[in-house]
């Protein structure tokens, strides 16, 4: 049997290594030409590449469509939009963690792009976790959808506290247990200092790499909410992985696009909780309902038709609001 055709996690190796290429050449062209400088990235810069990243991702659902059938390619497109939306929580706190260590926005897109690659390995960790879970145990997937209900539940019903950094458990407990230099030093992650105590050179963490870790850190909380979510509208791994990484791997330039505007989608969170309820109760009634799986094409219609209400809804509710954040 010829390698590329061997199954893994139950697709062919050539359809991983088809996404595997595609993921490495939008990071390269990323990196390597398109922000080979540092330097701050305006709106408009953000917007195109975000309106890039997510046709980029789109165009995969397309392939998705023709490689695997409508039927993946529908749940496909559903796992991607619900990702984008939840990252954009992600924006907000990665927002906040910048601000708290001061990191200048000419440095900004390098943390981003190295937390982006963190991020894709420890979502490979988390759903191919996930994956053999539900293979091995399929009442997993009821916890799954339990849990998104829940979740869901909570966030309409609700305040939301304040986030406090300087109080942050994880923080404290990183000051506390490794070397970290106060002051920035260009780009650089670390920096070699001579230590107060000893008298000898050691290595320092500079702000930098402490933001970096607190935004892997926030990622690996929201895979808490995102991995339930897109096994709750599919269990093929691949459909879950390449939908989570295409959504993710825009995330630096909707960061950029959306931090100035953030507060204009202030009503998102109730509809990211009406589709997070809605994916979650779907599970339980398609088995009331005696079906193998619920409608993929009315799982992908309802999730856009909250997702699109929300921002509708937000945009009016705001459109007074023409000061930026």
């Amino acid at each position: 049997m010829d390698i590329l055709s061997q199954l893994v996690m139950g697709t062919p190796l050539w359809m991983w290594g088809t996404f595997a290429a595609i993921v490495l050449a939008l990071l390269v062209v990323d990196l390597g030409v398109l922000h080979k400088k540092q330097k701050a990235i305006g709106v408009r810069e953000s917007l195109l590449m975000s309106a890039f990243y997510i046709a980029i991702g789109l165009a995969f659902g397309g392939w998705v469509w023709h490689e695997m059938g409508a039927v993946s390619a529908k749940e496909y497109v559903t796992g991607f939009l619900v990702e984008k939306t939840l990252a954009m929580d992600n924006i907000f706190l990665i927002s906040l963690i910048f601000t708290y260590f001061t990191i200048p926005a000419a440095y900004q897109h390098r943390v981003l792009f190295w937390g982006i690659l963190g991020v894709i390995v420890l979502r490979g960790i988390v759903i191919a976790a996930g994956a053999t879970l539900v293979a091995e145990y399929a009442w997993v997937l009821y916890i799954f959808a339990a849990f998104l209900v829940a979740t869901g539940i909570k966030m309409l019903v609700m305040k939301e506290k304040p986030i406090d950094l300087k109080n942050n458990a994880v923080l404290k407990f990183l000051r506390r247990h490794l070397r970290i230099e106060d002051e920035l030093h260009g780009n650089s992650f670390f920096v070699r200092l001579k230590d107060a105590n000893t008298g000898k050179y050691a290595v320092y963490m500079t702000p930098l790499f402490l933001a970096l870790l607190m935004i892997e850190i926030v990622d690996l909380i929201f895979a808490l909410d995102s991995v339930p979510a897109i096994f709750a509208i599919t269990t093929n791994p691949y459909i879950v992985y390449t939908s989570n990484i295409f959504a993710i791997l825009g995330l630096r330039a909707l960061y950029f696009a959306l931090s100035a505007i953030i507060h204009r989608f202030q009503y998102m969170k109730q509809a990211l909780a009406l589709v997070l309820i809605f994916i979650g109760s779907k599970v339980f009634v398609a088995d009331m309902l005696g079906l193998e799986k619920f409608p993929a094409g009315i799982s992908l219609g309802v999730t856009v038709a909250l997702l699109v209400g929300g921002v509708v809804y937000s945009l009016y509710k705001t459109r007074a609001d023409t000061k930026l954040a």
